[in-house]
């Protein structure tokens, strides 16, 4: 069996960035595994503008946006095999994968889950209807229009409003077809702000919100749908039916991490991200596996996937030489009030040294309200904030020395 001191399972943007850090901290026996034919993940085929202005301070394509950590991996050069699919990974850390050059096994001394996410089907939907032509994801369309030069169709509805929908209603737009509607089940938007302005409005694509798709129209080809308002209970309000015609259908109904490898090596899963639960140090529950990325939970920015990518690559050298040093004192950060879930779950009392940076996203529309931070009860700080939304990601940063008392409890409160 061979052994690698660093192994990291995606080349994508969490991927390549956790793969560059851990090489900068002196881990030099590391191997990336991706299972496309290139580097750079989904941001292959997201030719929208929009990507590096936290990380790189400049507005880049997600082909740009990759190519900058490609030539950083390249410069490093830090070693990754292409068209490599890994099948599991046990909690001993070995990992099993097939290549053109059949089944191998590696064994690793640590391991960096990157695998990204993937979108929800229609299948997880329930919505009626024959399964024709015309009905795609919004990221499989999108790889068949900016890659393949395919028009799926000529006449779109979208159904969810994620920001990979939102995009697409515009690239389809500016390839001749005609956007009808985008109905979103929930009363606000689970994308961006920017993308709701810059794709929908700019473009006079009508929003329909607490509305859902209740009929698939056609039987070897999409011809329609009927949409229908609905209620608190997120239930169709008879009477309110409206059909539109149309050729394709467009589901853009949220993103799950890809976590079936760390089920397999009996991670402690949040049912909320469903990603892995990790401490500060991005570590999960088995020694020596740290996640990062979509795989840990689904952000809204590629830049703060790269930075959290960058902590995880940087931990994961720590321990692979020996720095990070095995702990059992940590306090948990509990989520209270709107607040869905933290990222990191608990923070290491005894190891840490540095700041902690919270991520979380709210579970409804906040406005003119504020996120508070309670230690043992006591709350030590109030950041005020005009407007929350699920769509967007929070983020504040715990300083390390309102935790030199050793606390008890640490809870994140939005109201």
């Amino acid at each position: 069996m061979e052994h690698k001191q660093l192994l990291i399972i995606g080349g994508g943007p969490a991927g390549l960035a956790a793969a560059i850090e851990a090489k900068k901290n002196g881990v030099d026996d590391l191997l990336i595994l991706e299972r496309d034919a290139c580097l750079g993940g989904i941001l292959n085929q997201c030719i929208h503008n929009g990507f590096g202005l936290h990380t790189f301070h400049e507005e880049l394509t997600g082909p740009e946006y990759a190519k900058r950590y490609i030539d950083q991996v390249n410069e490093h050069s830090i070693p990754y095999r292409l068209n490599t699919m890994v099948l599991s990974i046990d909690d001993q850390k070995n990992v099993r994968f097939i290549s053109e050059q059949g089944i191998e096994v590696i064994q690793a001394q640590a391991i960096i889950l990157a695998m990204g996410c993937r979108e929800r089907p229609r299948g997880a939907l329930n919505i009626p209807g024959f399964r024709g032509a015309g009905i795609y994801s919004a990221g499989t369309a999108q790889k068949l229009v900016n890659l393949d030069g395919f028009l799926p169709g000529k006449d779109v509805v979208i159904l969810g409003s994620g920001d990979i929908g939102l995009i697409m209603a515009r690239r389809m737009t500016l390839e001749g077809a005609k956007v009808h509607a985008v109905a979103e089940i929930m009363p606000y938007s689970s994308g961006l702000k920017r993308n709701i302005v810059q794709c929908l409005e700019d473009y006079h694509i009508p929003l329909f919100l607490e509305h859902t798709i209740v009929k698939i129209l056609g039987k070897d080809r999409v011809e329609g749908v009927v949409l229908a308002k609905v209620d608190q209970d997120r239930k169709p309000i008879l009477g309110t039916e409206k059909e539109y015609a149309c050729d394709t259908i467009l589901f853009s109904c949220g993103l799950i991490p890809e976590n079936e490898l760390s089920a397999q090596a009996k991670l402690e899963m949040d049912p909320i991200t469903k990603g892995a639960i990790v401490s500060d140090s991005l570590q999960t529950s088995v020694d020596g596996i740290f996640a990062c990325g979509n795989v840990l939970h689904v952000h809204d920015l590629v830049d703060f996937v790269s930075q959290e990518a960058s902590l995880a690559g940087k931990k994961a050298a720590e321990y692979v030489l020996g720095d990070l040093k095995k702990s059992q004192d940590f306090v948990s950060i509990e989520p209270k009030g709107k607040t869905r879930y933290v990222i990191p779950s608990k923070i290491d009392l005894k190891n840490g040294k540095e700041d902690v940076v919270v991520r979380f996203r709210v579970g409804s529309v906040i406005q003119d309200g504020a996120i508070q931070v309670y230690i043992d009860g006591k709350k030590i700080v109030r950041f005020p904030r005009r407007i929350m939304a699920p769509g967007e990601m929070e983020t504040i940063t715990l300083k390390r020395e309102w935790l030199s008392s050793n606390p008890s409890s640490i809870w994140i409160e939005s109201e």
